[in-house]
């Protein structure tokens, strides 16, 4: 959910005491600073905070375009918010037959119940991989990164090896490269390669950086393929290499430097 930046509304607050109202300005949004504990995902938190869940200093919040200071109490579930920990990422090797969501009300196997057997550590996905779906999937414990890395803005290119049933003309790839339209969605550029024909099977290698919602399953279907196998093999500077199906990976402190700007806590008793 898009929130728009507006002049302060006086309904907003009518839950809060005019001190809180004071703290509120040249800081960080709600929904931001939950994110960012490793909690959950922005847009988790701000379902959160509508459904009555969050408290600033005792008082139900029940809008996200409020603004807290360090000094503001926070609770969510009526527990207090968790103390930001160091930003991480993890690689993941995501195997085929499970869902990425925290939740399946059939009761499917989630990736999260997978995880919890290998880290006792709350994971936070960056965007998602259907159910037969396979391959590197980011993890992190920062939602407001996880939000940051999935966006389109960031122009990271995330590649996937493809197998389809049908023998692929190479001019249909090509028309791709100046994006498609399907179903009313328009689907930005796509790099497509032929690398192999094997019997009446085809593998691709695609590239894409949008990630829309089943895009290279809708995409494929639209030029008369149908996928069988779908395995994304990097995002951006990150590739799956030899990491094994169903294994995580964390990603040094110095790559994070490097490829996202971070650095290691400062030691404050280090002279």
């Amino acid at each position: 959910m898009k929130i728009a930046r507006k002049k302060n509304n006086p309904k907003l607050y009518k839950n809060l005491n005019p001190e809180i109202k004071s703290s509120y300005t040249k800081t960080n949004r709600i929904a931001k600073v939950i994110a960012r504990s490793g909690l959950c995902s922005r847009r988790e938190a701000e379902r959160l905070i509508i459904s009555g869940n969050v408290k600033v200093n005792d008082k139900i919040l029940l809008e996200c375009g409020v603004n807290v200071t360090s000094n503001d109490q926070i609770e969510v579930n009526n527990q207090p918010l968790p103390s930001k920990v160091a930003t991480k990422l993890w690689l993941f090797n995501k195997q085929r037959g499970y869902l990425v969501t925290n939740n399946d009300p059939e009761g499917r196997p989630t990736i999260f119940d997978q995880l919890k057997e290998k880290l006792n550590t709350r994971f936070i996905s960056v965007g998602r991989l259907d159910m037969d779906s396979e391959g590197l999937l980011l993890l992190t414990n920062d939602g407001d990164l996880a939000r940051k890395l999935e966006l389109p803005s960031t122009g990271w290119l995330r590649k996937y090896r493809v197998r389809v049933h049908g023998y692929v003309i190479k001019k249909d790839l090509e028309l791709l490269k100046n994006g498609v339209t399907v179903d009313g969605i328009r689907y930005g550029k796509i790099e497509a390669k032929l690398d192999k024909q094997q019997g009446s099977n085809a593998w691709l290698t695609l590239g894409i950086r949008e990630g829309k919602n089943r895009e290279v399953r809708k995409v494929m279907s639209h030029l008369g393929y149908n996928v069988n196998r779908l395995i994304r093999i990097s995002f951006g500077p990150f590739q799956i290499k030899n990491l094994s199906s169903g294994e995580i990976e964390e990603v040094k402190s110095k790559i994070l430097k490097d490829q996202l700007g971070f650095s290691k806590p400062k030691n404050k008793n280090r002279k």
